[in-house]
């Protein structure tokens, strides 16, 4: 609360431009896809993988991503402003169509205490509220969230909670130089019957394949 004081009514003037405000959120605007995502996860009897993978409690696919961010019009906690990108991943493994992973929400950039926070749900009865900080011009950066927490967490439906118990999340982002940008991201799950907690990794490097939208009200105040 030391960033904005006794009143938590009085809104600030905002800019309009959704784009110009996103601090280090800035290159990620757009729509982007690859064809090289990587996902570790876990597997057991009555899975698809093979015996060898069965025995290590973990497979390996590959995924193809298309992941679009669109800027939105900046929103408001009285004092607090937040500007940000809606996001949705959808990810099907090479030659196929059925949906290997789906995923909505938001980034959102916090200026005045250079916060990122990161939201996302997934149609298997999982949310989480992650968050980091970082510089305006930071070119990596990285969000955490874990079980428990008061203000960022992770719930889960009574199902997942009890066979594949989420005990942290973290999502390391890297700004590339040739305009790309890659993920590396740590889902840390228990499973019953396994004495370590398992590692669910996912990377990948998106290229942008179309530009941003702008926001709403930017588009309003440049007179389109």
């Amino acid at each position: 609360m030391e960033a904005y004081g006794d009143d938590i009514f009085t809104e600030p003037d905002l800019d309009p431009d959704g784009l110009a405000n996103l601090g280090p959120l800035r290159p990620m605007a757009g729509v982007w896809e690859s064809v090289r995502g990587s996902d570790d996860h876990p597997v057991g009897p009555g899975s698809d993988a093979d015996d060898a993978e069965v025995l290590a409690g973990t497979k390996n696919d590959v995924f193809v991503e298309h992941y679009e961010l669109q800027p939105i019009d900046p929103q408001t906690n009285g004092p607090q402003a937040l500007y940000g990108l809606r996001y949705h991943v959808h990810i099907v493994k090479p030659g196929e169509v059925e949906t290997f992973h789906d995923q909505v929400g938001y980034w959102l950039w916090e200026a005045a205490t250079q916060t990122i926070t990161h939201s996302l749900a997934i149609p298997r009865a999982q949310v989480v509220l992650a968050s980091g900080t970082a510089a305006p011009d930071a070119t990596e950066f990285e969000v955490v969230a874990n079980a428990g927490g008061a203000n960022y967490g992770i719930l889960s439906s009574p199902f997942i909670d009890a066979a594949f118990r989420t005990l942290s999340f973290r999502i390391r982002v890297t700004i590339n130089a040739d305009g790309t940008w890659s993920y590396e991201e740590d889902t840390v799950m228990q499973i019953p019957n396994r004495e370590q907690p398992f590692h669910h990794i996912d990377r990948n490097t998106l290229r942008r394949i179309s530009e941003p939208t702008p926001n709403p009200m930017a588009v309003e105040a440049g007179g389109s």
